[in-house]
């Protein structure tokens, strides 16, 4: 048998916590240069794509260089390079 509407109203809802970031850890010492480049490259690739998979943009060709240069002043990134640009709509296109 079906609840009434009239009795889920008084139940109190389960809302997900504010999201908070892991703790930073620092990067593992010993690597090449261009390892580390390419590694905080990824992150902000991937952080630029879910912010951009939250605005609604879910298609890689909707997320041109100027859009993720916005989304990324929007969230407090500097500017991506036409490179890290290409990485985004990567994962976009990767996710899919």
């Amino acid at each position: 048998m079906p609840v009434p509407a009239a009795a889920l109203m008084h139940q109190p809802l389960l809302i997900d916590l504010p999201y908070t970031p892991m703790e930073k850890k620092p990067l593992p010492a010993g690597r090449p240069r261009e390892w580390y480049i390419t590694h905080n490259r990824r992150l902000k690739a991937m952080r630029l794509a879910i912010a951009l998979l939250d605005s609604g943009v879910h298609v890689p060709d909707q997320a041109h260089n100027h859009r993720i240069r916005t989304m990324a002043h929007r969230i407090g990134i500097h500017p991506p390079s036409d490179t890290t640009c290409h990485m985004v709509r990567a994962f976009m296109r990767y996710n899919r």
